[in-house]
């Protein structure tokens, strides 16, 4: 096993034991800065293993912090849907 994914794992472990802990901000601090640990080292796992296990990483850390995903794609959907409606 890579460096790169022994730190994806050890990134994994303490995003899940963070979790656990309470939080006044329903862990919004804890999720950006595991956003801002987990960027560079989904490019070192890729750079590392390759783009399917990156891929793979990427998922699993997208399941760990669904919420900032799914607030995501909503700002996303709503910014597209804005566009389009202005044009027309």
């Amino acid at each position: 096993m890579t460096l790169s994914l022994v730190l994806a794992a050890l990134w994994a472990l303490v995003a899940n034991l963070l979790a656990l802990l309470p939080s006044r901000d329903n862990h919004w601090r804890t999720a950006y800065a595991l956003i801002a640990v987990g960027i560079p080292l989904l490019g070192y796992v890729t750079y590392e293993n390759g783009p399917w296990i990156g891929l793979a990483v990427l998922l699993a850390g997208m399941s760990v912090l669904r919420w900032p995903v799914i607030f995501l794609g909503r700002w996303l959907k709503r910014r597209f849907r804005d566009k389009t409606l202005t044009r027309h």
